[in-house]
């Protein structure tokens, strides 16, 4: 199939999943966030759904679909980025399983269904509101990673209100936001399970945490090993390699 990329757009792959993805070095690409997210989520393997909240260009959903056949919702505010997610979404075929939603996370269960879903995934906005003044050109990228639209609160609301009893969120966050994520959660019946600590490399602070919880689930946090993205040798250490390319450890 034959794609019509914009000027400031290219087609790359998503090696472990032998799929094409549509970014803009100038308007948004995907992070090694997002695939930590999509391989640390529970999805159901056959049947189910699968809601991905902040869904910028599509990512998450695409790695997704390499795990299940679930029908998955993407939800993204930004109209250009739904845009692009969609386009890439049809490239590789995957229209009747993924569905492309140009939406506000906040309130979306009033259009798409409570309590229906089995696992949603978000990658919410890390860092605070800023000054219209400190905005750049990329203003795209600043409501991706800004709360300028969407606070963590109204993220973990969200995907409470989605969950049927006993469904799965999950979570990508930094670890100084741990205690105000697991606060949320709880405040919205969403028990912590799972929680994992992502390091630069050995001997480096934690600069990212994967977080799942279930709707009313028991009190029961397991915290997972660590996962290191650097070894020594300054290259991905095998489970990272193995997250991207889909190489044998």
């Amino acid at each position: 199939m034959e794609i019509k990329l914009k000027e400031d757009e290219r087609l790359d792959y998503l090696l472990a999943e032998n799929l094409r993805i549509i970014q803009s070095p100038s308007v948004f690409s995907f992070s090694l966030d997002a695939v930590l997210l999509a391989k640390f989520a529970y999805v159901p393997i056959r049947a189910g759904k699968i809601v991905d909240l902040c869904a910028g260009n599509g990512a998450i959903p695409l790695f997704l679909s390499a795990r299940t056949k679930a029908h998955i919702t993407a939800v993204e505010l930004q109209e250009r980025l739904a845009e692009m997610a969609n386009r890439s979404v049809e490239y590789n075929g995957l229209g009747m399983q993924i569905e492309v939603r140009q939406d506000n996370v906040v309130g979306i269960a009033s259009k798409i269904g409570y309590e229906k879903y089995d696992t949603v995934t978000c990658n919410p906005p890390y860092f605070p509101a800023i000054d219209a003044s400190e905005k750049n050109i990329r203003e795209h990228v600043a409501i991706a990673r800004h709360e300028i639209h969407l606070t963590l609160e109204q993220a973990v609301q969200s995907a409470s209100e989605l969950l049927k009893q006993g469904g799965k969120a999950a979570f990508v966050h930094r670890p100084g936001r741990l205690l105000d994520i697991v606060t949320a959660m709880r405040a919205n019946r969403l028990e912590p399970k799972r929680i994992r600590f992502v390091y630069p490399k050995e001997g480096r602070e934690a600069n990212t945490l994967l977080i799942e919880g279930i709707k009313d689930g028991k009190p029961d946090l397991k915290v997972l090993p660590p996962l290191f993205v650097y070894g020594s040798d300054g290259e991905y250490t095998e489970e990272v390699r193995q997250l991207l390319y889909g190489e044998e450890q």
